[in-house]
């Protein structure tokens, strides 16, 4: 979920120097009882009030705040979804400096949940005994201070398979059901590159649709790509070997063997190239089955296996927020807790692809059933199942995690879709960029 975005430095050093003082907007009051997963309110009053939200691309939650309106009459949902993770990241450390214009509840990535992890007191403590216990523990644990705070309510978890489009494949000559898929493409990086040799030799489609996509897969199998933790210092860009040689394996791929789109996801040419058989594969956390659905309505083909590159990985995966600006804490609570219940999970996960992160929604044998339509009827409960257990690495994504990662991300941008720059190049501005953040 990544698009390029301006440095946060400036900013970030604000909402530091503002010594973290709350915003009057609000109280961080802890009511226990607003945490009940049926949704119910602390609030002994029958006053109308509106709540506010803020999620990003998919997570399922339309059909579900109308289920909760319709259960709380007195309540409003005003649901705003920002295009992008980095947009509505952006909307958040632009809200948190000024102290105010934050919704009710914010949703937050776990690529930059380290960054607001600094800065607890900005939100409402969501611990209460109806929800212990009900996420996976590393999830939990993601977004709780050393105080025992917790700031965000976990959503999903992103287990990736690989989305492909079978009717490509076969046009290629390659297998087209899923099982033979997955043999096809199990192993390393270089396997899933070579078949994508064979395939582009005989397509005028590309292999996948975006190399940081690919870049992105392989930093989230790495234990610490950016930051040491021990003490959450950055490693020097310019000695990471690792980082380096992921980045000149993936614009070899990319670039060199021709098997990239050369696209930028979310991008208008990227949304466009699902009508234009534009690629035949893309890797695939659960909450892009929804995107792909809405992108290619009416493209037949698509189908997901139950494989992924070097074993396995996971690729995002979101929390609720209630900020302290919030005018309506308990309520939001409530709402945020009812959103986060593994029963509506697994309604999200069926509408937009969401895999839940919650004990008994992993469980249930409602989930592990579901397949999908659009996916040639795919299994997706169980693959998505599969691709959960099969993630072996928890990576660590300190609070500079973002902004490191990002001077990479632009440096592949400019090699394979702006073209401005050759790899050696390209890297050594991300070198320099790197230097601009003042971390080492």
């Amino acid at each position: 979920m990544r698009t390029s975005i301006k440095p946060w430095l400036t900013l970030t050093a604000g909402l530091a120097g503002m010594a973290l003082v709350v915003s009057g907007c609000g109280t961080s009051s802890d009511p226990a009882a607003s945490g009940s997963s049926d949704g119910g309110s602390s609030s002994a009053s029958d006053e109308k009030i509106t709540l506010t939200i803020t999620t990003f691309n998919e997570f399922g939650y339309e059909d579900l705040i109308k289920e909760y309106e319709a259960d709380h009459p007195n309540i409003t949902i005003e649901h705003t979804k920002a295009a992008t993770s980095n947009e509505a990241r952006d909307k958040m450390l632009t809200g948190l400096a000024a102290g105010s214009g934050l919704t009710d509840i914010e949703a937050i990535e776990v690529d930059w949940l380290a960054e607001l992890m600094q800065y607890p007191d900005k939100f409402v403590d969501l611990n209460s005994d109806e929800v212990k216990g009900r996420w996976l523990d590393w999830k939990a644990a993601q977004a709780t201070t050393p105080d025992g705070k917790l700031i965000g309510y976990g959503t999903d978890i992103g287990p990736e398979g690989v989305c492909y489009r079978s009717d490509l494949f076969g046009a290629a000559g390659l297998p087209t059901d899923r099982a033979e898929v997955a043999k096809l493409l199990e192993g390393d990086w270089q396997n899933y590159f070579n078949v994508g040799k064979d395939f582009v030799a005989k397509s005028d489609s590309a292999w996948f649709d975006s190399g940081n996509a690919i870049f992105q897969g392989v930093v989230n199998q790495m234990d610490a790509a950016y930051e040491n933790p021990s003490d959450g210092s950055a490693k020097d860009l310019a000695t990471n070997t690792q980082i380096k040689d992921a980045y000149e394996m993936v614009l070899k791929a990319s670039v060199d063997d021709g098997l990239s789109a050369g696209l930028s996801q979310w991008s208008d040419d990227w949304t466009a190239a699902f009508q234009n058989n534009g690629f035949a594969t893309m890797l695939c956390p659960g909450w892009m089955l929804g995107v792909i659905e809405g992108n290619a309505a009416g493209v037949t083909g698509w189908d997901i296996a139950d494989v992924f590159p070097g074993g396995g990985g996971n690729w995002g995966g979101s929390f609720l927020t209630v900020p302290t600006q919030s005018a309506h804490p308990d309520e939001a609570k409530a709402l945020a807790a009812w959103l986060t219940a593994p029963e509506q999970q697994i309604k999200a996960f069926i509408s937009k692809g969401t895999f839940p992160s919650q004990v008994d929604a992993l469980s249930s044998e409602e989930l592990l059933g579901q397949t999908n339509a659009f996916f040639n009827d795919a299994p997706t409960g169980q693959i998505l199942a599969d691709r959960a257990a099969a993630v072996t690495v928890a990576p660590f994504k300190g609070a500079n995690y973002f902004a490191i990662h990002q001077t990479v991300v632009d440096a592949i941008t400019r090699v394979e879709v702006d073209k401005t720059d050759d790899a050696a190049s390209s890297w050594d501005k991300a070198v320099t960029a790197f230097t601009e953040l003042g971390l080492s």
